[in-house]
């Protein structure tokens, strides 16, 4: 008797079930189709589908038990880290790389009725990120100075800005043109200033292991890049705010 089943169907039928593709895998290829970046320090979560975050999880946990094997750890009679690989994944996709996989926090603009003008400044804001080189922890401040355009949003709305983008493999240089990107698309304002400084623990846990260093960089834009004056006062009411914690 003839089948008139599809060739194709026929011939995948007799051979055994493939086994289900890695999320991981599908997820690269939906961004490559579509020309989207996935580099470290990029946000991707537009492009998750619902579950995929919970089946990434499982597969990053299973990926961080074989290094553990690979480590010559005895995970399965080792009670202090027979549970450590759902730990760190859970760790990675919801608390230290949250800004990769999670979309950003809901962030409302209103408008600037009074066209206030003066300049103002929000810091320290405690950032936290990992050294994109060797996933080790940067830990330091970062201070927002503003000069308010058409719209502003609320001063809890930094931190949530600055903790959503930190939250990422980084380099330190490229985390603080990312919040600065960011945070002239949430509120347009007439100028704006960023200053960082953090202690990047592949300095002081490893390599040289110098316990005292630190980076600082700066970005400005707007009128603070072309009023030196106004950079001028950030930097010194960054000053003012140190000295105050000081005390």
């Amino acid at each position: 008797m003839t089948s008139t089943l599809p060739s194709s169907f026929s011939s995948a039928a007799a051979t055994p079930d493939a086994a289900p593709r890695p999320v991981s895998l599908r997820i690269r290829e939906r961004l490559e189709a579509a020309g989207v970046p996935y580099l470290a320090n990029d946000n991707i979560s537009a492009h998750l589908l619902e579950g995929e975050l919970e089946q990434l999880e499982i597969e990053v946990a299973g990926k961080v038990r074989d290094l553990l094997r690979s480590l010559v750890i005895d995970i399965e009679n080792d009670h202090n880290t027979e549970e450590t690989a759902e730990r760190v994944a859970r760790m990675y996709l919801h608390e230290v790389f949250k800004g990769r996989y999670h979309q950003q926090p809901k962030i409302a603009s209103f408008p600037n009725v009074k066209k206030l003008d003066e300049i103002y400044t929000v810091g320290p804001i405690s950032v936290r990120s990992a050294c994109s080189h060797h996933l080790v922890p940067i830990l330091g401040n970062c201070w927002i100075g503003i000069k308010p355009g058409e719209r502003v949003i609320g001063l809890s709305k930094f931190s949530r800005v600055a903790d959503w983008v930190f939250s990422r493999p980084h380099i330190q240089e490229e985390a603080v043109m990312i919040l600065a990107d960011e945070i002239e698309r949430l509120c347009q304002p007439q100028g704006l200033a960023i200053l960082v400084k953090a202690q990047h623990y592949c300095m002081k846990w490893r390599g040289v292991k110098e316990p005292q260093t630190s980076m600082v960089n700066s970005v400005v834009r707007g009128d603070f890049r072309h009023d030196p004056s106004l950079k001028a006062e950030f930097f010194e009411l960054v000053k003012q705010q140190e000295a105050l914690l000081a005390t």
